[in-house]
């Protein structure tokens, strides 16, 4: 069957058409309702040894054998070690613990952690004869009783010191309450607080100095910052940085709330529920403002491209079918709605709009006199002569689709092939977000090659029946916006060659740049920055959240050692040889002297292992000590023989610090250690893992007495999804460039006899492509989990302004004998309908950057920038190419018209005639 013939019966048969549609429809109704929302970003996480690795820790290392989390506030005032400053924390303290929606969620053990309380209760033990006011001291190296973000992979403090520790005790006391610590301040001199203060906050307690700020220097009596440290009870609940239970998240939005009512101080609240809660937000927020402002750009464009309320009308309710299609196979299949689905929409409003246009302006074209045409064999029906019009409705639109139904199933076919290469990604969301918009595309085809012409025709029918004229021109067939076209169909057959030789030069600074993007992965592009003076202009029901994550993560950054950003080394195996024992140990140090590797107050680095946990507990437990040195051959801290009997030991000396580094099974079996290091900030994550890499190698030696596996969450997983990230797009972009090009030679082989014109359509796609990752590199934009897509979407998008350009001049070139009139009309024609479909598509991907979240707005942004160099590698590159391609391989009557007709940057004689 011919084009022109299914053209034919859509038109003839659009009644049963519009009905079967509806009925379709309401089957996907039924399947969007099934849709579900996913905020967390464990999907991104891959099957991997160090992702197994990370699992394993957080099963054996939980030391206290329930499920917690921790949340981190930053306290900050003038001088949070004064009197007044050591009472206000305290009283922020009790007041989460007396707080009817916190209290329910702390940990039975040890509910709040911070430097005030360990002043006070060293000040009360002393005063009880308990000790001196020191504590252990630490290796040199990390802290000792472990390091804040190891319970349950959350970000959640450690709790091996305590407040026996601090008065010098080797065993946990019952700690004085919260009331006794408050009066026990109160009644001391300055000069007793003072010398508390000193004795608590030594050079050798690693263990309390992280919860300091980083520019603290040991031995000072004042700090404008200090960290409480709040645990709280899972109740068996999953957590991470962007899934938390609503007990977490109102227990940590009442958190904040009790500091805001607060005066003597300004607080912080940091947490899974604070970060799940802005996740989620963030996401149904940027929806709320991003959809009206598309949909109100597109309605405006669409009103100026249309200049008709029925077809604009018309079009809105095909992206409605297209939106309602496309969630409904989300929905059967049992695809959920997460973070990077916040883009499909707006994609699919934007892609849709390009078939509206061209399906529109086409049957126009033909409606008002441009449908002349003569027997090709492309499917096209015949006219009786150059002049003759097709003033019949149903005529008008069975040779409109006619003339762009092949193009348009192109399009479809190589979009979907683009969006579908990234099934090839290892990471479940881009493959999911690869498949939906596949989905779409084909949906996109279905409403707007059957649905939308038939309803069009029905509608357009009825009124005119009634008296209603419903001819109109095409968008870019008349007017000053005629004539720039007309410019570069000029251009394009005067001076080709200069123009490709332009376009060249530039890509080739394009491809240079793509070389240098770079890839990540960042949590924090999930979260929304603080909310931009323009959002509190909108309606109140639109107006955005207050987000304070970010703001707080950076104060974190800025100000302390980022508990969160750890790097872990997990052994296994015979952890009991002392050879094992002496490697792990050496990949410590190792870490310890890394340049990566975050520095405390005391100017040790913040790192945790066996050997510095032996140090600290010997130092205050006289019993391990006397095992430990008995077992010490060479007198370097480490046992020689009986490692065993030392672990059982330190067990029972300290169980908690050694729960921390050395897991024991239930049964008194000895299966793995640990040592954790934390990043020196943000930018030195990759330089850690690299370290933490080296030290695995160097742990595990070249025998088989234990593997040593590499492992962090902040840390060496995400950089293992930048990789993939990377793997992405460069997988991706060679399967869509691959299948594309064996789909256009043969589309144009099968429906034109000419392959050569589907290498020509696939040009302007690469060179599109080099600008837009040369325009990243330039903007230093790199690929994350959302721009990693633009490769796919460029050419799924740069195809179709390709395929739109190509076809049509094929289709002038057999129906009006002139090149000129030829590239005029394409130009014109099909130029004027792409500047429509790109500038709603462009504006709605452009919309992306009024969202919330920082990856969507470099999505939104670089999307835009994608469709206009789409759109002019096809206007004004493609149609260069074009006339190349007639001298070349055109027919025979078009090649002797440009022989004598063009030259490099030539004039122009007169078009010549006959046949090929």
């Amino acid at each position: 069957m011919r084009v022109s013939d299914l053209a034919a019966a859509i038109v003839r048969r659009r009644r049963l058409v519009i009905v079967a549609f509806l009925l379709l429809t309401a089957g996907m109704v039924a399947g969007a309702a099934q849709v579900e929302q996913q905020t967390s970003l464990d999907g991104f996480q891959t099957d991997s040894e160090a992702a197994d690795a990370l699992d394993r820790i957080q099963e054996r290392y939980d030391r206290t054998g329930e499920n917690v989390t921790s949340a981190q506030v930053v306290v900050q005032r003038e001088d949070v070690l004064s009197r007044e400053g050591l009472l206000e924390t305290l009283r922020y303290e009790r007041a989460l613990r007396t707080d009817e929606t916190v209290a329910p969620t702390l940990s039975d053990e040890r509910p709040t952690r911070s430097v005030a309380s360990v002043i006070a209760t060293a000040a009360i033990r002393r005063e009880r004869g308990g000790g001196g006011d020191g504590g252990p001291p630490g290796r040199d190296g990390g802290p000792s009783g472990g390091s804040v973000g190891q319970e349950s992979g959350t970000g959640g403090a450690s709790s091996g010191d305590s407040e026996a520790a601090a008065a010098g005790q080797s065993r946990p006391a019952p700690p004085p309450s919260i009331d006794e610590q408050i009066a026990q301040l109160q009644s001391m001199s300055d000069a007793q607080l003072e010398r508390t203060i000193r004795s608590v906050l030594t050079a050798d307690r690693s263990e309390l100095l992280v919860l300091m700020p980083a520019d603290y220097e040991v031995g000072d009596t004042t700090a404008d910052a200090t960290m409480v440290v709040v645990r709280q009870d899972t109740r068996g609940e999953f957590v991470s940085i962007d899934t938390a239970p609503d007990h977490l998240i109102e227990s940590q939005d009442a958190m904040a709330a009790v500091g805001e009512e607060r005066a003597g101080a300004d607080y912080r609240v940091f947490g899974v529920g604070i970060t799940a809660d802005e996740f989620d937000s963030s996401m149904n927020e940027s929806l709320a403002v991003v959809g009206p402002i598309a949909l109100l750009f597109v309605l405006l464009v669409l009103a100026i491209a249309y200049r008709d309320p029925v077809d604009v009308a018309l079009g809105l309710a095909g992206i409605g079918l297209v939106l309602v299609w496309t969630f409904g196979l989300m929905g059967w299949a049992g695809i959920a709605f997460n973070q990077l689905f916040v883009a499909v929409p707006v994609l699919l409003i934007g892609l849709s709009i390009d078939y509206a246009i061209h399906v529109f302006m086409r049957s126009r074209e033909e409606r008002v006199g441009d449908g002349e045409s003569e027997p090709a064999g492309d499917g096209l029906p015949e006219a009786d002569g150059a002049d003759s019009a097709i003033p019949d409705v149903d005529a008008a639109m069975t040779a409109g689709l006619a003339g762009v139904g092949l193009a348009l199933v192109l399009v479809t076919v190589t979009t979907a092939v683009g969006f579908l290469s990234n099934v090839v990604s290892p990471l479940p969301p881009i493959q999911e977000f690869g498949i939906v918009n596949a989905a779409g595309i084909v949906s996109a085809l279905l409403v707007f090659t059957l649905f939308v012409p038939a309803a069009k025709v029905e509608i357009d029918a009825w009124l005119e029946g009634r008296g209603w004229d419903r001819s109109a021109a095409a968008f870019g067939s008349n007017g000053g916006l005629n004539r720039v076209l007309a410019g570069g169909a000029r251009v394009a057959r005067r001076a080709p060659v200069v123009v490709l030789v332009l376009a060249l030069l530039v890509s080739l600074g394009g491809a240079y740049g793509a070389a240098q993007v770079d890839s990540s992965f960042d949590t924090e592009d999930f979260l929304a920055d603080e909310p931009p003076a323009w959002s509190q202009s909108l309606p109140e029901g639109m107006q955005p959240s207050d987000y304070e994550a970010v703001d707080t993560m950076q104060l974190l950054e800025s100000e302390f050692v980022r508990q969160d950003l750890d790097a872990q080394l997990l052994v296994e195996g015979e952890v009991t040889d002392p050879d094992s024992l002496e490697r792990v140990d050496a990949a410590a140090a190792d870490l310890r002297e890394g340049e990566a590797t975050a520095r405390l107050p005391n100017g040790r680095a913040a790192v945790n292992d066996p050997s510095a946990t032996f140090e600290r507990v010997a130092a205050s437990d006289e019993s391990f000590a006397e095992t430990l040195a008995a077992n010490d051959l060479d007198g370097d801290g480490l046992p020689d023989r009986n490692v065993r009997e030392v672990y059982d030991a330190l067990y029972a000396a300290d169980p908690a610090a050694a729960a921390q580094v050395i897991d024991r099974t239930d049964s008194g079996e000895y299966r793995s250690l640990r040592v954790t290091a934390l990043a020196d900030g943000n930018d030195d994550t990759s330089a850690l893992v690299g370290d933490v890499q080296d030290a695995a190698d160097r742990a595990e030696g070249a025998g088989e007495a234990v593997t040593v596996t590499a492992t962090g969450q902040r840390t060496v997983l995400n950089e293992q999804i930048q990789e993939e990230i990377l793997d992405t797009v460069l997988w991706s972009l060679v399967v869509t460039l691959a299948v594309v090009g064996i789909v256009l030679l043969a589309a144009y082989r099968f429906s034109a006899g000419r392959a050569t014109l589907g290498i020509v359509a696939m040009v302007p796609i690469l060179l599109a492509l080099s600008w837009v990752l040369g325009t990243m590199w330039l903007i230093g934009m790199p690929f994350n989990s959302i721009t990693g897509l633009i490769t796919s979407l460029t050419i799924g998008i740069g195809v179709a302004y390709s395929i739109h350009v190509t076809s049509r001049y094929h289709q002038e070139l057999a129906r009006r004998r002139s090149v000129a009139d030829a590239l005029h009309a394409t130009v014109t024609g099909t130029g004027g309908a792409l500047l429509g479909s790109a500038a709603t598509t462009a504006g709605g991907f452009g919309v992306l950057t009024f969202a919330f979240l920082p990856a969507l707005q470099q999505f939104g942004f670089i999307t835009a920038i994608s469709i206009l160099f789409a759109f002019l590698a096809s206007v004004a590159v493609l149609p260069s190419l074009l006339v190349v391609w007639t001298r070349m391989f055109g027919p025979a009557w078009a090649r002797a018209e440009l022989t004598g007709d063009v030259g490099i940057g030539g004039g122009v004689s007169g078009p010549a005639s006959g046949d090929d």
